[in-house]
C-alpha cells in the first residue's frame, strides 16, 4: 500500500560514468539528439525534448561505466522528511545531497536500497527551454523523455516487498521460474506513473545497472533513430535488433554507449492506472515473454551489464552470483 506521508511521481533522471566526455558528448547528443544544458569539466548535463527541467540525464568522468544513481522526483518538499524518517526507521544507508552538489537539483536524500542500488529522491529542479514544439531545433532521432530503469539484483523477494510495502511501488508485470511445484517471482515490472514501468528488478548476478528505457513517440521514430546512428558509423552500438517485448508490449531496440552504458529506445506500452488492475503473470520459460516474435536476445545483453557505485565512497559494489551467491 502507498504511504500516504509522501508521494514519489515517476522516475526522473540516471547518472552514469564514462570515460570520456567529448566522445560521450558526440554519441549522445549528435547521436541520440540529446540536448545539453551545461557542462563543466566532469559532468555533461542532458534534457530530452519534452523536459522542462535541468535534466534526465547526467554524463560523469570516470574510469569505466558504472552507475552512480537513479532519481525519482517527489511531489513536494516534505516528501523527502517523510522518506527520511521513513528510511531512518529501516535502518537504509542514506546521505543527503545538498542544493547545487548536483547542478540544477535542490536538496535531495540519496539511498543505498536493500538490493545494492543508489537511489535519490529530489523534489526541487531548475528550469529549462521545452524543446517539444521546437520542431525547427530537433534532429533525426527523437527522444521525449525518460521511460525506467532497469535494475540486476540477487535478493527479489525481499526487494519487491520492500518497493511495494514502504514505497508504495504497483506492479504491472512480473516472470516466475517454475522450481518443483513452485513458482518463484525472477522479476517485476514495478511503476509509480501510470504505465508499465518506473523500475525492473531482475534476479541476476548484482547488482548491477541493465539499462536506462527512454521514450520516443512509435515504432517509426526508434527505426528512423537506428538508421541515424548507422549511418554515423555507431552501427556496432546497435545491440539488439528492433522488436516487440512481450512484457510490455513495448516495441523496442537496445543501444550501448562507447563506454558500454546500455539504453534502450521505447514505445508502445499501456495505462496501468485503472483501480483493478490486474498484474500480467509470465514465465520464464515462454518464449515470446522476452520478445513477442521469438527472437533470443544476444548473449552482451543476456549477461552484461555495468556495476553500480557506493553512495558514500563512490567505490564499485561487490557483484555476487544470483545463482552460487558468491562474489564474483
Amino acid at each position: 500500500m502507498a504511504n500516504k506521508n509522501f508521494d514519489i511521481v515517476r522516475l526522473h533522471h540516471v547518472e552514469v560514468t564514462v570515460t570520456d566526455l567529448d566522445r560521450a558528448r558526440h554519441f549522445y547528443c549528435e547521436g541520440l539528439g540529446f540536448i545539453e544544458t551545461e557542462s563543466d569539466e566532469q559532468h555533461i548535463y542532458l534534457r530530452a525534448i519534452e523536459d522542462a527541467n535541468h535534466h534526465c540525464l547526467i554524463l560523469t568522468k570516470g574510469e569505466q561505466a558504472s552507475l552512480k544513481h537513479i532519481a525519482y522526483r517527489v511531489s513536494a518538499d516534505k516528501d523527502l522528511d517523510e522518506l527520511d524518517k521513513l528510511f531512518t526507521s529501516l535502518g537504509i544507508k542514506k546521505r543527503w545531497i545538498a542544493p547545487g552538489e548536483e547542478k540544477g537539483q535542490g536538496r535531495a536524500l540519496r539511498i543505498q536500497d536493500p538490493g545494492g542500488i543508489p537511489v535519490e529522491f529530489f523534489y526541487e529542479m531548475d528550469k529549462a527551454e521545452r524543446m517539444l514544439q521546437k520542431y525547427h531545433l530537433q534532429g533525426n532521432v527523437k527522444i521525449k523523455r525518460i521511460d525506467h530503469a532497469n535494475c540486476l539484483i540477487t535478493n527479489i523477494d525481499e526487494l519487491y516487498d520492500w518497493y511495494s510495502n514502504h514505497l508504495g511501488f504497483k506492479t504491472s508485470e512480473y516472470t516466475v521460474r517454475k522450481e518443483g511445484d513452485h513458482e518463484n517471482i525472477w522479476a517485476a515490472w514495478m511503476h509509480r506513473k501510470p504505465s508499465v514501468h518506473d523500475l525492473a528488478l531482475i534476479s541476476e548476478t548484482g547488482p548491477r545497472y541493465h539499462h536506462t528505457g527512454f521514450w520516443m513517440d512509435d515504432a517509426k521514430s526508434i527505426l528512423d533513430a537506428c538508421d541515424h546512428l548507422a549511418s554515423l558509423g555507431y552501427y556496432s552500438n546497435i545491440e539488439r535488433s528492433p522488436g516487440r517485448h512481450g512484457t510490455s508490449n513495448a516495441f523496442f531496440v537496445y543501444l550501448r554507449d562507447p563506454d558500454g552504458n546500455r539504453i534502450e529506445l521505447y514505445t508502445g506500452d499501456y495505462f496501468t492506472n485503472d483501480p483493478d488492475w490486474e498484474p500480467i503473470k509470465w514465465d520464464l520459460d515462454d518464449p515470446q515473454r522476452a520478445t513477442f516474435w521469438g527472437a533470443l536476445p544476444p548473449e552482451s545483453w543476456r549477461n552484461e551489464a555495468v556495476p553500480v557505485e557506493d553512495i558514500f565512497t563512490g567505490e564499485l559494489l561487490p557483484i555476487v552470483s544470483f545463482r552460487k551467491k558468491e562474489k564474483i
